[in-house]
């Protein structure tokens, strides 16, 4: 057996962690406490990661080439540190875009027809109560979706909005581009100012940290629903939540929130107008293996000298490839 290690942060899909065993070593860290995930990554080459990972890792790992994010966002991986020593940054993206795609539309639904409030009041208060809040429905069919982000989350978005309900397609990205020609690309403001769902689906960075600002919440109409499937910090929260309490939106969809766990003592828990899930929305079986085969298959690349197919700190292939041949030279 090799003696290259690969450190898991979380545990992954097991036929993902079995194939991985093929061609490394595989731990998986014991919890996702700063000094367990330390004391895991000592001696790994590769680190799998699901969960962030303190910068002070990367002088506890002499052996490391490369982190590896199982999914798409890089914000959990301290990046310039990295980079600095010569390792290998990479991700997995587009892998769970539809699984993503999918939550959102089906959120969209759901607060359309008042379907998670209904089956929460039929259950505590019977059939007339929740029948009641059909009336206030609204459908998908001929109105309008802003995304913010167009990356592959977005454009599968815009695909079901469009093709699955007949509904119209604005959206922002800093490029001013989309590929897909029934987007209309416009201002940020005008996206959340025209759309009747804004679904937020880019990444999180030091420009896109707390976009969706309190003035930009108030540009949104009173009807439009906000569905979040991006970061937590991307919103300004607790602006959006005095928002929702002051009805100037008629809902929202949260997946992701500023502070993870979301605390017990939240408002949003009493908001029957809004929907909260776990941060879920990119997880299912098909998702979590399309994730894993493109990290195993890039922790391979690593392993064999290769810089992987999505390295992330591109700008810096040479000083990788260097880091790789010397650690190479080692072993």
């Amino acid at each position: 057996m090799t003696s290259k290690l690969i450190f898991l942060t979380n545990p992954i899909h097991p036929l993902v962690h079995a194939e991985m065993e093929t061609f490394a070593r595989v731990s998986v860290a014991k919890s996702t406490r700063d000094e367990d995930l330390i004391a895991g990554a000592r001696e790994a080459s590769i680190v799998v990661v699901r969960t962030p990972i303190p910068a002070a890792l990367y002088d506890q790992a002499p052996n490391l080439l490369g982190v590896i994010r199982h999914g798409a966002g890089v914000d959990m991986i301290p990046i310039p540190e990295a980079t600095a020593r010569g390792i290998a940054v990479a991700n997995a993206p587009g892998t769970n875009a539809v699984t993503v795609a999918e939550f959102a539309v089906g959120q969209m639904l759901s607060l359309a027809h008042r379907s998670a409030a209904a089956n929460q009041r039929m259950r505590a208060s019977g059939w007339a109560s929740a029948r009641a809040l059909a009336d206030d429905g609204i459908e998908l069919a001929g109105k309008k979706v802003g995304l913010v982000g167009l990356g592959a989350i977005g454009q599968a978005v815009a695909k079901m909005c469009h093709f699955g309900f007949g509904m119209s397609v604005c959206g922002y990205r800093p490029s001013g581009r989309a590929s897909l020609d029934f987007i209309e690309v416009t201002s940020l403001e005008q996206v959340l100012a025209q759309a009747d769902f804004v679904v937020l689906a880019c990444p999180l960075n030091e420009s896109t940290k707390g976009l969706i600002s309190r003035a930009l919440l108030g540009k949104m109409k009173a009807s439009a629903y906000l569905i979040n499937v991006a970061r937590g910090a991307v919103v300004d929260q607790q602006a959006l939540i005095e928002a929702l309490t002051e009805k100037r939106l008629a809902g929202a969809a949260l997946d992701v929130f500023t502070q993870q766990p979301l605390p017990t003592d939240s408002p949003l828990y009493a908001m029957e107008n809004v929907l909260l899930s776990p941060h879920m929305a990119g997880v299912t079986d098909d998702s979590l293996r399309a994730m894993g085969s493109s990290v195993a298959r890039q922790a391979r690349q690593i392993l064999g000298g290769q810089l992987p197919d999505h390295l992330v700190n591109h700008e810096s292939a040479s000083q990788v490839q260097q880091h790789l041949a010397r650690q190479s030279g080692k072993s």
